[in-house]
């Protein structure tokens, strides 16, 4: 009875709303065209959108490029925002086709506070200047359908995955330098112990929001910014606690809560991206490296003109003991750290400091079991200046002493050596007969002049070269130096063009060049004279006027007056050069002058003094390039095929021969050979 009191309920209902519905006047249609059933459909559900979105092809034109209109599903249900449904952001759509285009939703409809917070960060400026490069929330978040919390490792905003994230964009050279910026710090980050820990696996380890923060990321130079230099202690401190409770009771840690921004902080010491491991070479604050970081700063006037801080320090120290042992590579000597602390600094008149008097004993102690009060009266800083203690006077005294004594002991010595040597060369020069003529005097003055201009350019280019040496010093100053190079310069090559004109104008130097040219018998020369000197013959190989080795030398001598005189003569009129060729051509030439410049100095050295000083046959000097003659005898054993000068020679008085009766030779003299 009471199912069929329901079933009749039931029926009464459905025959009344039917009745209702027919009941009402049919709609008029919309002008658009469009149905009365569709303007009345009910809110569009995510399978409604993916029934078109889901393809993969389905693209926009937006500004001239395709943007894909694709919406992965089973990426969407996986995303932070898979609880939402499309229409919950994209509140403009009411149907389909979507007419007018609706507007893109805006993130910060939902996070109002992250947008606020980005909009005071250097990204928000610089997108405000015109930037087209800088990131915003799905460059770092990901697309806003695949969103993922940053708990999930898949996450872009995972702690793991934070650094690729933001190397996507500061990783990127063309990026950064849209900006004004560098992919330099992102290149070090992944170089640092914090990279590294982080690619290991480390959960710890700094990524870049611990320092810069996440939305509201502000230049260095803002006072709010974490990575600003009075509050990187604190942004150090959230993961270095106790290190940073050492440091703002240090010497340092005061002068920056006093807004001294010239007192170091973490950064000044450790670098920035860049920090590496304490036991690694390459760190700033490895053993061997500290004394030089600490310079940085203690080695300049800086701190004694401003803040009265004694001046010296570092110098004082590399005079030491432990700064002499520490630059030839001890890594157990004492450092800068090793006494004064690292992040506890103190100065010495604090109680507390390790190197205040009452603590010094058990600092030196770390490294000398058993120093006492007498032990810790020596210097560590030995600078030996006169100071207020007695034994610092007496240091300095005997400094002084020491340096008088040295300049006049040893001077003395070389002045008597000197004079002695000079006698002995004036009896070695007379004490032979030496009769035959090897250099006529213009062929002396040429020469002459080629080793001034030679040593002279030498000089002042190695004094440019090494600013800090005491060849810079000699030269007064750069314009000194620089006019009296470029003399020297044209001096040498105004004689490499008098020699020129010299052997194509005149007998002698037509013979010379006749001389000069290799041929085979200097290969077998070459090879003959190695086997005698090596023991392997006992056959000395037999020269006629010149050697194989002095005809090496006058073409290598050749062949760099040209590469000298044009690349210097480049670097000289570099700007009319420049306006011919491309302007790496003159730092190509610059570069060919010093070496070549290195080169032609060593083979004057190491060729052509041994040749005429040191060689055993010649010591202590061969001075025909003073008066043009040797002796027969040293002739004759150095060039025994030159019949015609030694034939000429024997029968000479030793006087200098008449000079030829021409133009082209008029101060040359007849007799002899030239070298």
């Amino acid at each position: 009875m009471k199912r069929c009191r329901l079933v009749f309920l039931t029926a009464l209902l459905l025959s009344t709303l039917a009745a209702a519905q027919s009941a009402q006047p049919v709609p008029k249609k919309h002008s658009s065209g469009t149905s009365a059933k569709t303007a009345a459909s009910p809110k569009m559900t995510n399978d409604d959108c993916l029934a078109c979105h889901s393809d993969p092809t389905l693209t926009k034109d937006e500004n001239g490029k395709p943007v894909s209109l694709h919406v992965d599903d089973a990426k969407f249900k996986n995303s932070v925002h898979s609880i939402y449904g499309c229409t919950d952001c994209h509140t403009g759509i009411k149907a389909y086709p979507h007419d007018p285009t609706p507007a893109k939703p805006v993130c910060a409809t939902c996070h109002a506070d992250q947008q606020a917070a980005y909009d005071h960060g250097i990204h928000a400026k610089a997108a405000a200047a015109g930037n087209t490069n800088v990131a915003k929330c799905q460059d770092c978040h990901g697309s806003v359908h695949e969103i993922l919390p940053p708990s999930d490792p898949k996450s872009k905003v995972a702690r793991a995955n934070i650094p690729q994230t933001c190397g996507a964009c500061h990783g990127q050279k063309f990026v950064m330098a849209s900006g004004g910026m560098s992919s330099a710090p992102f290149t070090s980050y992944q170089q640092s112990v914090h990279g590294k820990a982080v690619a290991a696996g480390s959960d710890k380890a700094a990524v870049c929001t611990d320092c810069h923060g996440e939305h509201d990321i502000l230049s260095a130079t803002d006072p709010k910014s974490p990575i600003n230099k009075f509050n990187v202690p604190a942004t150090c401190g959230k993961c270095h606690s106790n290190i940073q409770q050492e440091y703002v009771k240090s010497i340092h840690g005061q002068a920056i809560a006093r807004g001294n921004w010239q007192a170091p902080v973490c950064t000044d010491c450790h670098g920035i991206h860049t920090i590496k491991a304490p036991n690694d070479p390459n760190s700033t604050v490895a053993s061997a490296n500290v004394q030089n970081t600490c310079a940085s700063c203690h080695g300049s006037v800086k701190l004694s003109n401003e803040f009265g801080v004694p001046g010296g320090r570092v110098a004082s120290y590399l005079s030491s003991y432990h700064g002499m042992a520490e630059k030839v590579g001890s890594t157990t000597v004492a450092n800068c750290a090793s006494c004064h602390g690292v992040h506890n600094i103190l100065p010495p008149g604090d109680p507390h400091s390790t190197v205040n008097h009452a603590n010094l004993a058990k600092t030196c102690g770390q490294c000398h079991p058993g120093a006492n009060d007498k032990f810790i009266t020596s210097k560590v800083h030995l600078d030996g200046t006169a100071k207020a203690d007695f034994g610092s006077k007496v240091i300095a005294f005997i400094s002084r002493m020491y340096i008088w004594m040295i300049v006049v002991v040893i001077g003395g010595m070389v002045l008597h050596n000197l004079i002695v040597f000079r006698k002995k060369l004036i009896l070695h020069r007379i004490g032979q007969p030496r009769i035959l003529f090897r250099m006529t005097l213009g062929q002396r003055i040429q020469h002459l002049a080629l080793l001034t201009s030679f040593f002279t350019l030498v000089l002042t280019g190695f004094a440019l070269h090494y600013p800090s040496s005491w060849l810079a010093v000699i030269f007064v100053n750069e314009l000194v130096r620089s006019y009296v190079h470029r003399i020297a310069g044209v001096v040498l090559i105004a004689v490499s063009l008098f020699h020129l004109w010299y052997v194509i104008k005149t007998p002698n130097g037509r013979r010379l060049i006749k001389d000069m040219l290799p041929d085979w018998k200097d290969i077998a020369d070459a090879r003959d004279a190695f086997r005698y000197y090596l023991g392997y013959s006992e056959n000395r190989p037999m020269f006629g006027r010149f050697t194989y080795s002095e005809k090496m030398e006058y073409w290598a001598l050749v062949w760099g007056m040209f590469v000298m005189a044009a690349t210097g003569l480049m670097a000289w009129f570099k700007v009319g050069v420049g306006e011919r060729v491309p302007g790496w051509w003159i730092d190509v030439a610059i570069t060919i002058h010093w070496y070549e410049a290195v080169l032609a100095t060593l083979a004057i050295i190491v060729w052509h003094l041994y040749g005429v000083m040191f060689d055993p046959d010649a010591y202590p000097m061969n001075w025909s390039w003073y008066d043009g003659k040797m002796s027969i005898e040293h002739y004759e054993h150095e060039h025994p095929l030159d019949m015609g000068a030694i034939e000429k020679a024997a029968g000479s008085t030793g006087e200098e021969a008449e000079p030829d009766k021409t133009v082209a030779d008029e101060h040359e003299e007849k007799a002899g050979s030239h070298k």
